[in-house]
This record gives C-alpha cells, structure tokens and sequence, in this order.
C-alpha cells in the first residue's frame, strides 16, 4: 500500500530571498538535523541572466532503524538524490527527490515549494508533498513503512524549525534584508539557453531520467490549501501526519464531493473518531454526509421548531460554559417523563429535537473558539439522575435511546468533550448495563459518574466548571433556567390514530407480548438463571383489571426441565417456590417497570394473578375455565442481563474516573448478600 504526505502551507512571515538564503545554509551539512550526513553537488547550471539556477545534489540520511534490520538491509546510510529549480524571477523554488538506495525495492519521491504569499509579498509559503511504496523488503515491509513514516514526520517537523533557525542566524548577522533578483544584458547566443530555464515546470535541463516535473503535485488555487497557522489557531495542535490526513481528506472531498464541503472542525472530528485511519474515515464521513443530505439536516436549525410541550417537559438546555471554554449542556434526565414524551410528541420528534441541539452545539463550538480565542471543537453535558427510577426503563424508550446514540454516534462523532453524571442512583447500573455496549469505547472514557453528593467538594464538579455557574439545584448559586420536566398529562398522549400513523403503536405491540389472567388461573413466564449476579427486568402495561405481581425462585434440580407452574400440582409457596419478590398490586392502566439482581441460579417464576378484594373466595381453575372471558388483560415485556454483562458493565463504571465506585459496590454487595430488586408504578 502507497503511504502519502501532504503538508499544510506553512508560512514565514520574512521574504522569499531572506528564506533562499537560510535555506543554502543548510547545505553541504546541518548540524541541526542529525540524520542528515550531508551532500554533494552533482549538477550546476544556470541561465544568462541568472534567473533560473539549477542544482542536482546526492544527499546521504544515516538510517535510524533496530540494529537486525540494517544489519539485514546491509546499510547505515540510504542516498537520496535532490533538484532544486530556483527561479529568482518568479520567486519560487521547486524541489523534487527520490531515493537511489533500495531503488527496486522501495519508492520515495518528494516533492517541495517555497512560494510567495500571495497575500502579502514579504512572506513566503512553503509546501510539501511526498508518497512511499514499499514493494519488498526481506520480510520486514510492514515494520519498514512504520520506521519511515516516523522518521520523515520527524524530519517534517524539525525542517521549519531549522529554517527559522538560519533565519534568525542570518539576522543576527546583520543581514536582515537581501535584495530581489533584477535581470542582467542577456547575450543573444544564450537566449535560446534562458528560454529554455525560463519556464521551470517544463525545463529537462539536468533533471534525472523518468523523474516528475516537480510542479506536478503542487498545483491548485490557493483557496484549497490550509495555511499552518491556521490550523493551530483554530484546530488545535496536529501531528504532521494528522496534518497530512486532514488535507488529504478535504483535497478528496474538494474533488468528488457534489454539494456543501463541511467545515475543516468536522472532518476532523470524523477523522479523531477513526484514529487518523484514512479510508476508515473517509468511509465514515461519506455515509454521514449523505444521511445528512437525506434528512436535510443542514437546514435543522432553521426550519425545526419544537412543539410547544417539549419546551415545557423536555429537561435540558445550554447553560454557559465548563472551566475549558466548552459549552454545556444541561440535562435533569430524572425529572423526565421519557414514556411521556414518547406518547405525546413520538419518537421522531425526539430525534429531530437532540439533532437539533447537536447541531446548535457544534455552531455554539465555533462560537466560542472566537471569544476565547483557541481551538474549542466539544462541549460538555452535565447529567442530573436525581430521580431516575424504573420507569426509565420503559422498553420502547430504552429502544428510542439505543437509536438516538447510534444516530448521534454516525453522525456527530468526537463532539462530546466530558459527560459529567450526577446524583446517580442505585437502579443506574441496570440502565448503564443496557445503552454502555453502544456507546463508542472513545465517547465511554469521556464518563464521569457520582453517586450521591460524591459531586460535591474537591474532585467535583469544582474541578470542571466555575463555581459562579454550578447551577443552584445542585447547591451551585447560579440560576439555572433549563426546564424542570415533570410527568406529561395523558390528556396530552397522541391518539392511536395518530401513533398508527407514526407507526409507533406497530413498533411497540412487537416488543410486547399479551396476556389475559383468569381469576384462579395466573399467567406465569419461567426464566433460568444459570449463574448468580444477573439481572431480570420487567416491563408491563395492565389494560383491564387489577392484578397481584410476584417473582418466585426454586433451585434447579438435576436432570428436571425449566417449565412448570407454580399452580401445578405439588408445588406450594415457602416449599419449591420461595417469594424472592414481595405482591405488588397493579391497577387498571398502570404502567409498572421493574428489575431484579438474582441471588442464586435457579428457576425463576415471573407471575401475574388476578387481584381479589379481601374476603372474596377465590374460584378454582375449573371456575375460571366457564367464566364468561378474561377478568384482566395485559402487556408485558421481561429482559435477563447475563452475569457477565451485568458484572461486566459495573466494572466499567468503577473504571470510570468519578465516585461511582461506592455506588457500584453497594450494588454488587447487595446482589450478593441478599437480591436486591425494584419496581415503579407510573399512572
């Protein structure tokens, strides 16, 4: 595979003859650059007029590689071969080179400019370009191209430095200013010698055979380039080779791209996203920029308006900025009728709304790298659990949630600086243990989580935002006017109609399987636990009647299978069932959500009877069998997060750095000392 490189513009602010001169120090040999042995001049010539000079130089690098492989290779030093093309006329230098050594097995050719701004003529431009192809190299190609690659961005980086260096040499030398080169009387038998230098890019006057004009990788408007400076002032610190996949990128898109180009902060996120792997990247953004194409995403901020009940009932909001300059976003996640809001507005609008914040708070980004004046390309979310409870776990919720990250995570990667989680509760690990598998590893060491008032005091959220913008729930002195939530009415909910037409009510019936419970004759759903420290969930809606819920366990006996009722015939609560869950009463249209950390394997029984007022007697099955139909009717939905999981996504909460390790081994010692379990009731 062909490595390449492409500089961005990197700019000295002294003029073109200045910088020729710092350069011709650093030749037959410099100093400041260690692998370089030095060099030979092979090759001289230069036009009457002195106009063009060209130079053809054999330049020898020590090769800084494990002692095996240049033993192997047989060399200490690999011999490059360099033109120069210096028009003094046109103020350029075209610089082309190639290695001699290892010719037939490795390809190196590079390719260099030094232009004038062309803003501003007492600066010069400097470019570089240059591609590696290992086609064979005794086994050790792969190993080759790593060395390579390291050392030429070294040398990349420690070239503008030596330039500067011989720049402030040359000043304090008291040779500040050098003037421009003006033509000399040509004589009439060397024109046809200086027409022939005059146009370098086309010139054949001791250029090496099969060699490429060095011109040729150069070209294109100035406003396709990205100027060093730049970068730095407003994208950050950029290794060379992270310089290079950036400019290679944009260049692509500049070419194949039909539409908008997105802005240089956003490429780059794709490309952070993707560890600088090129093709992975370009991939990645290509699928991003059509989706945003689809759903006309770039027009979100002017054309979305969110209903007027999201306003009042969606919890989150922007509230100024972290210690870092980032923006943040707050969201009391526990004081939001997630379900509510599903009902009364659908999933879609959900969606279109958080795209609607992402996208505000890339604009937000921008905004504050120019009034802070540094690269700021993230923000921070600041999550408020206080009272987070079972009801968040509504499947079709928890469902819309995994969606909305996966949509978030394509498309708005490398955006999210610090999520900062407060005041989380015990029934968080669950919740943790569903969504955490499709949370991007990169965005997972972003987390940081506090239990209780573990957010206070040193190590807090002191340590990420100003106190003066701590918001005053949290026991900050800053008015925070984010929404408050709270339940959202059910005269609110859409109509059936109407989530049919969303398609909603399709989606929902699919994750939910029915039920009806005969007076006498309970529903009953079996689980085997095979290990101890997982988790079962539940999640039912009761549409007619009232129903008594219980969860019951009984070790698993050899060779027995996991069915059987409770009911059936020999089996008896406190005798082969134990009540590991205590009767829940569940009324007519309530929606009840629940979890359980098993203790000990076994079978569990999830049951479902009718409720009977005290002092009724309760019929028989064989009564119920002739009852006119179903007493009660429901919808329920039961989940079991498996040991390894659940273990799995505690410990990488206690890897998280935060106070959330007391918290998870509260959790875990409470699974294994006793089952430790919870339901919500929600009207």
């Amino acid at each position: 595979m062909v490595q390449k490189y492409q500089s961005p513009v990197r700019i000295y602010k002294y003029p073109f003859e200045l910088v020729m001169a710092a350069y011709e120090k650093r030749f037959p040999t410099c100093p400041q650059i260690p692998v370089f042995l030095g060099s030979e001049v092979l090759r001289e010539s230069r036009s009457a007029d002195g106009a063009v000079h060209v130079v053809e130089r054999s330049c020898r690098l020590r090769v800084e590689a494990p002692r095996l492989l240049r033993k192997i290779a047989g060399v200490e030093y690999v011999v490059f071969l360099q033109t120069n093309v210096l028009n003094w006329k046109e103020r350029t230098l075209r610089i082309e080179a190639h290695n001699e050594t290892f010719a037939s097995r490795v390809v190196v050719k590079e390719n260099c400019s030094y232009t004038v701004h062309p803003e501003n003529e007492e600066w010069t431009c400097f470019e570089q370009s240059a591609s590696l192809d290992i086609r064979s190299f005794f086994g050790f190609e792969s190993a080759l191209e790593k060395i390579a690659m390291k050392q030429y961005t070294t040398n990349v980086k420690r070239g503008k430095e030596v330039i500067e260096h011989y720049l402030n040499e040359l000043i304090s030398q008291g040779t500040a200013h050098i003037p421009r080169w003006t033509p000399a009387q040509v004589r009439e038998e060397d024109a046809g010698f200086q027409a022939g230098l005059g146009d370098p890019s086309s010139s054949e006057v001791d250029r090496p055979c099969g060699a490429q004009s060095p011109t040729s990788e150069m070209d294109g408007p100035d406003g396709d380039k990205l100027d060093a400076d730049y970068i730095e002032r407003c994208l950050g610190h950029l290794t060379p080779v992270q310089e290079s996949c950036l400019i290679q990128l944009r260049h692509w898109l500049q070419e194949t791209h039909k539409g908008k180009i997105p802005k240089d902060q956003h490429i780059l996120r794709f490309l952070r996203a993707r560890d600088f792997h090129l093709d992975k990247a370009r991939e990645m953004l290509c699928q991003s920029l059509s989706w945003r194409k689809q759903h006309q995403v770039d027009l979100l901020l002017q054309t979305w308006h969110p209903p007027a009940l999201l306003e009042e009932f969606y919890a989150g909001g922007w509230h100024y900025q972290d210690i870092d300059g980032r923006p943040l976003y707050v969201l009391r996640l526990g004081h939001m009728d997630t379900k509510g809001l599903m009902k009364a507005v659908g999933e879609e609008a959900l969606l279109q709304h958080i795209l609607s914040v992402n996208e505000e708070g890339q604009k937000r980004c921008e905004g504050n790298t120019r009034q802070f004046g540094r690269p700021i390309s993230s923000w921070t979310c600041l999550v408020d659990l206080e009272g987070l409870n079972m009801r968040h776990l509504w499947r079709p919720g928890v469902k819309a949630l995994l969606r909305i990250i996966e949509v978030v995570e394509d498309n708005y990667p490398e955006t999210l600086g610090r999520l900062l989680i407060v005041r989380a509760p015990r029934v968080f690990p669950v919740l943790w243990t569903l969504i955490s598998p499709f949370i991007n590893e990169n965005t997972r060491q972003k987390f940081l989580i506090y239990s209780g008032s573990n957010y206070q005091g040193p190590g807090g959220l002191v340590d990420y935002l100003q106190k003066e913008v701590i918001p005053d729930f949290l026991g900050g002195e800053c008015m925070c006017n984010v929404p408050e939530g709270g339940l959202v009415p059910k005269s609110l909910y859409l109509t059936e109609e109407e989530q049919e037409h969303a398609d909603q009510l399709h989606q929902w019936r699919e994750t939910y399987q029915s039920a009806s419970v005969l007076r006498g004759a309970p529903h009953e759903v079996t689980v085997e636990i095979l290990e101890g420290e997982s988790v079962i969930t539940w999640d039912f809606d009761i549409l007619r009647g009232d129903v008594v819920f219980s969860l019951y366990h009984r070790p698993r006996e050899p060779g027995t299978r996991a069915g059987g009722q409770l009911t059936d015939k020999g089996q008896a609560p406190g005798t082969d069932y134990s009540r590991v869950e205590a009767p829940l009463i569940c009324r007519e249209g309530e929606s009840i959500q629940g979890s359980h950390v098993t203790r000990w394997p076994g079978i569990y029984l999830l049951q479902w009877q009718m409720h009977s007022p005290p002092g009724n007697v309760v019929e028989d099955v064989l009564t119920a069998l002739h009852s006119p139909g179903p007493r009660c009717k429901l919808l329920y939905y039961y989940e079991v997060l498996a040991s390894e999981d659940f273990r799995g996504s505690m410990s990488s909460l206690e890897s998280c750095t935060s106070g959330f390790s007391q918290l998870s081994a509260a959790t875990s010692s409470s699974s294994s000392g006793q089952s430790h379990s919870s339901s919500l009731v929600s009207r």
